[in-house]
């Protein structure tokens, strides 16, 4: 079996626009969530969310290309493009047969969907854009970055919900793993903060009502309220280790295990009983050829809804035993809000980041503990700490659990 390494990483996201903003933010603490600004929300009662902040999209895509995509396309193109650039590779590196591109987006070009149905609404079918489907459509994300980059290897795009993310590296990982790819980009990305997810999630009773956006994500607190929607995007460039060596280079960690199930339960609801997600933290370990006890650190799923943040607990402690109480587990999302589609992949940047930093990021907003909360949420202020291995959950409307176990690079 080959060995997939990470050597490069690019991130937007609510806390900033490149990597370096990203990890700083997380590391320091800051809130990413406020008022929303996309749209009027006079008459919804969810008024904040975790926006993308001053995003020049024509760095990244030329002007006349930006109305041809959805944001959530633009936001996936210019996080490969710092991966790729990070990654320091040139076109002789590269096989484009054996290079990859598996980025996916749990709801794809939502915005755009929303824009041209009221227009058709207003304004007939005839006015509906005849590049509504290539716009909205969820894979386009993969296709758009294949295309610039020239990768002719597998493309594709998996959907499972805010899982999502996580399943598009787990898969890529495997494609490397199993020696189908030399390269592969690989996370999620999302843009979908807009009226009718706001309104859908609200109704849903998902999303936090709390109107202060410095406590309305607080994962883990006994008075969390639910979750905060987020957009930006994540992805990671994989590689195989040799391909990787050959060249020179630098590596920022390596993925060493990924697991899968579903709780075949409830449509939104995780199961109680955490069994579905404590198996697949199970798998990544078993995977990664570790114990428990060999665990530096678990990046949570935790989005602050009162059912999700109970029954991780509880896996995590179905899946480690005795050693879940010794080890550190935060919720970036405390300071992201949750990326959906593309929540798994700032993690796991999160995860990198962390293992290459020996630094820990905070679970923010954290006051009241909850008594079936009871594990080191690692509240308010990050630490520093000696890190090997880290777990990176998703968990997934539709009953989704996916876990990647990643790696210190140590040469």
């Amino acid at each position: 079996m080959k060995r997939c390494v990470i050597t490069g990483i690019g991130a937007v996201t609510p806390l900033g626009n490149d990597i370096e903003s990203y990890w700083n933010g997380l590391k320091n603490g800051v809130c990413g969530i406020d008022y929303i600004k996309k749209f009027d929300t006079e008459n919804y009662k969810v008024k904040v969310a975790a926006e993308i902040k001053d995003f020049d999209a024509e760095k990244y895509v030329p002007k006349k290309e930006l109305k041809r995509n959805d944001m959530f396309s633009i936001y996936g193109i210019a996080a490969a493009m710092q991966a790729f650039e990070m990654s320091g590779l040139k076109e002789g590196d590269i096989d484009p047969d054996r290079f990859g591109v598996i980025v996916g987006s749990g709801i794809g070009g939502l915005f755009t969907m929303e824009e041209q149905i009221l227009k058709m609404g207003e304004k007939g079918p005839s006015k509906v854009s005849p590049l509504f489907i290539p716009m909205t459509i969820g894979n386009m994300a993969s296709g758009n970055i294949a295309l610039k980059f020239g990768a002719k290897g597998i493309c594709s795009s998996v959907v499972t919900a805010c899982a999502t993310g996580t399943n598009c590296i787990g898969e890529a990982y495997r494609n490397i793993k199993h020696g189908y790819l030399d390269l592969c980009f690989a996370g999620g990305t999302e843009a979908s903060i807009s009226g009718i997810a706001i309104a859908g999630f609200t109704n849903l009773t998902a999303l936090s009502t709390e109107p202060d956006p410095k406590k309305a994500s607080r994962p883990f607190d006994k008075n969390r309220s639910g979750f905060v929607m987020g957009d930006g995007a994540g992805v990671l460039m994989l590689e195989e280790l040799e391909h990787a060596l050959k060249r020179g280079a630098k590596i920022y960690g390596e993925i060493v295990g990924y697991g899968a199930t579903c709780d075949a339960y409830h449509v939104t609801a995780p199961c109680p009983d955490g069994e579905g997600a404590a198996k697949a933290m199970e798998m990544a370990m078993n995977e990664a050829g570790i114990k428990p006890e060999d665990v530096s650190y678990i990046n949570a799923h935790g989005t602050g809804t009162h059912h999700n943040d109970i029954g991780e607990t509880v896996a995590i402690k179905r899946a480690l035993g005795s050693a879940a109480y010794k080890v550190p587990v935060s919720s970036t999302k405390s300071m992201t809000g949750h990326l959906l589609g593309a929540a798994g992949a700032v993690e796991a940047i999160a995860c990198i980041c962390a293992l290459d930093n020996n630094f820990i990021p905070p679970t923010i907003g954290y006051e009241t503990p909850d008594e079936e909360c009871d594990l080191d949420y690692v509240p308010n202020t990050g630490r520093a700490a000696e890190l090997r291995y880290a777990l990176s959950n998703s968990l997934g409307f539709g009953g989704h659990n996916a876990v990647l176990c990643f790696k210190k690079w140590e040469g």
